[in-house]
């Protein structure tokens, strides 16, 4: 949960509340915060501090946080540890706009616009990370796509906030762009 936004020159200090990835975390270690890869400056017994530059609040979701809000906080893959799931660098490519959000069965969809030619790094089947959340595209077409959401992972990160017409962070899969990059 945000606990303090403010100026400090050029970047934005953005201190959050935080509890398992408190421990064993220290200054200079990566957090993503929304998925937004953030460097730890400053650690205190209940949260979080990071620096933040304009680009990256300009870019992402950070820029729109208020005071209370719930954000999503991951540690990075240590070498050695078990992968699980898609490969997710904290390099977050644009906001997204839910334009819609319906529930089929148990399962909730989305619906997201993003800008003008993001979609060529997204394919049908294929691993986007939404708020840093790693997920699977269900359709994708020219500037939406949707991903659906299953109970689980709603329940236990901070999409069961978002609405229609809140920004997320996306980071298109990194083999994709890639793959692009070089055809």
């Amino acid at each position: 949960m945000v606990k303090k936004i403010s100026r400090r020159g050029d970047f934005t200090l953005l201190e959050v509340t935080a509890k398992a990835v408190l421990e064993n975390t220290k200054p200079g270690d990566s957090i993503a915060v929304n998925g937004a890869c953030l460097t730890v400056i400053k650690k205190d017994k209940d949260y979080l501090s990071f620096e933040v530059m304009q680009e990256t609040m300009d870019v992402s979701n950070l820029g729109e946080l208020g005071i209370s809000d719930a954000v999503n906080l991951e540690r990075s893959l240590k070498i050695g540890d078990r992968l699980s799931g898609h490969f997710v660098l904290g390099h977050i490519d644009a906001k997204g706009l839910i334009r819609k959000k319906t529930f089929t069965g148990n399962n909730l969809c989305f619906e997201i616009t993003i800008p003008k030619g993001l979609s060529k790094y997204i394919a049908r089947k294929g691993s986007i990370a939404i708020d840093g959340i790693s997920l699977t595209v269900v359709e994708v077409r020219t500037s939406v796509f949707s991903v659906y959401i299953i109970p689980y992972t709603l329940k236990n990160t901070i999409l069961k906030y978002k609405n229609t017409g809140s920004f997320v962070n996306i980071e298109v899969d990194t083999l994709a762009r890639y793959a692009a990059s070089n055809s």
